[in-house]
């Protein structure tokens, strides 16, 4: 059906995309998997007209064409669900989904209550409870992302490109979102599904093809596979332990929180971070986890409660008074709150620590580009140097620089909202490193993640939240998976 012949893709003198060939087959759910950089995502975009080959070509229905465009694409039944989202934040759910492809009404005018029903419909299919009249700036990621399926479903393609559709859901919209997958095997569509999550691979795919370093590894049927030795594939080496031992934490209160509270997102929040502590807060969609970090990190205050860093109360109402503080953040939210795609990989890792290279209002570039250089190695960042666009970067390496960029002003108390989201599983064992060696040098952790295993892996003490309260604090080392979502899940 849909074919990549000998595709090559350059970019900035840098090869991301060696000449390969791979074919897609209707009616089967075709996975790319391979490590941050291996080239998935520029090969996806190459077959959705987003890129142009610098060699190569695309095949279509056993002809040669030509995408000049993703429109172009779409019309001949080509649609994509992209990794970074890309909503039209002043327009409803409804108009997003139905964005090109209105239905017509009296005049040519757009037939209003059409569009809200084929919304609706779609959202159904997904199982998704979302208003198709709200605006799409007032949702949270993981909805933001089902609006992107949506979407998608909602073009009646015959090939869907599928790029990390499940970074931010929760378990029960993943489920929605493979019964609505294999709806489309059934009809005859072709899927090419991306993911850094192994049970995912293996309870979806028919056939893996495996990228290293912007060039094809293998294609096999996923049963002649598992998952140690797709590791091994998309590596190219044995890994050892994912999760590295943890440190011992110390008694030093860091940081207190005491009846924090924004309405409805949480109330009566209490926690006590340790200095060489990671604590996690664990809970669904809605449970009010990244609305919290965002207090504490100025960006959304509470609207009552106290704050105290090293036993002093402290008002945190912008990020530039938390940094002030000593608190550093990772959003989870990296190409809304995170990068900024304009500006080079340099540029976005020193952003939050400009003063410390500045003399007067001149900014001493020599020390800034030595400091950004040694975090690109510290983080092992795919670039061809500095200067580097971060938004031709993986989204991978992209959320390695933001940490890059967190860790430059040597906080004390790091807020990591899902730091591995759309990181491959090599990475994810160089992050779980840091992490546990920041621990390991005194720094206080509060981790949040929507993968238990690692949630239990990493930290010492976790905190279940349901609905916007606390309803347990448990040791990590005498908790598993299941009790934690008995405790999380609504009642």
């Amino acid at each position: 059906m849909l074919r990549a012949l000998d595709l090559r893709k350059d970019f900035g003198g840098l090869t991301v995309l060696h000449p390969l060939s791979v074919d897609f087959h209707a009616g089967e759910v075709h996975a790319l998997m391979g490590e941050n950089g291996a080239g998935k995502s520029t090969l996806m975009k190459v077959l959705a007209g987003l890129y142009q080959p610098d060699a190569g070509q695309v095949q279509w229905r056993g002809e040669i064409v030509s995408f000049g465009s993703p429109h172009d694409a779409l019309t001949a039944g080509i649609a994509m669900i992209h990794q970074e989202l890309m909503p039209i934040p002043d327009l409803t759910v409804a108009e997003n989904i139905t964005l090109g492809v209105e239905p017509a009404g009296p005049l040519g005018f757009i037939n209003r209550k059409q569009q809200r029903q084929r919304a609706l419909e779609l959202l159904h299919e997904l199982e998704a409870d979302i208003n198709p009249d709200r605006l799409m700036r007032t949702l949270t990621v993981a909805q933001t992302q089902i609006v992107e399926i949506a979407k998608a479903l909602g073009r009646h393609a015959d090939v869907v490109l599928m790029d990390e559709p499940t970074a931010a859901l929760s378990d029960h919209e993943i489920a929605a979102l493979f019964r609505a997958i294999n709806r489309l095997k059934n009809r005859g569509v072709a899927i090419v599904y991306t993911t850094h999550k192994m049970n995912e691979v293996f309870q979806l795919a028919d056939r893996i093809s495996i990228l290293r370093d912007g060039r094809l590894i293998a294609t096999a049927p996923a049963k002649e596979l598992n998952p140690q030795k797709l590791i091994s594939l998309m590596v190219g080496r044995e890994l050892a332990d994912i999760f590295p031992p943890r440190s011992e934490p110390g008694r030093e209160p860091v940081l207190e929180v005491s009846g924090l509270t924004r309405e409805p997102a949480y109330r009566d929040i209490n926690l006590t971070l340790h200095r060489g502590e990671i604590l996690a807060l664990a809970g669904l969609m809605g449970a009010g986890r990244t609305e919290i970090a965002s207090a504490l990190y100025g960006l959304t205050p509470a609207t009552s409660g106290s704050i105290s860093v090293h036993g002093k109360k402290v008002t945190l109402d912008s990020p530039d008074t938390a940094i002030a503080h000593g608190i550093g953040m990772v959003t989870e939210d990296r190409k809304g709150l995170g990068i900024i795609p304009a500006l080079s990989l340099r540029e976005n890792i020193s952003l939050a620590a400009l003063p410390l290279f500045a003399r007067g209002p001149l900014v001493r570039h020599t020390e800034e580009t030595n400091a950004a250089r040694h975090q690109i190695q510290t983080f092992a960042i795919k670039a061809s140097s500095p200067e580097q666009p971060i938004q031709q970067l993986s989204g991978g390496n992209q959320q390695k620089a933001l940490l890059a960029r967190c860790l430059l002003n040597e906080p004390e108390i790091i807020i990591l909202d899902e730091p591995t989201r759309g990181i491959d599983i090599g990475a994810k064992s160089e992050i779980y490193a840091v992490i546990q060696k920041l621990a390991s040098q005194g720094k206080a952790i509060l981790l949040i993640s929507s993968e238990l295993p690692e949630v239990l892996a990493l930290s010492h003490r976790i905190v279940v939240l349901r609905q916007g309260k606390t309803i347990a604090t448990l040791e990590a080392s005498s908790s598993d998976q299941e009790s934690l979502l008995k405790l999380a899940m609504p009642l």
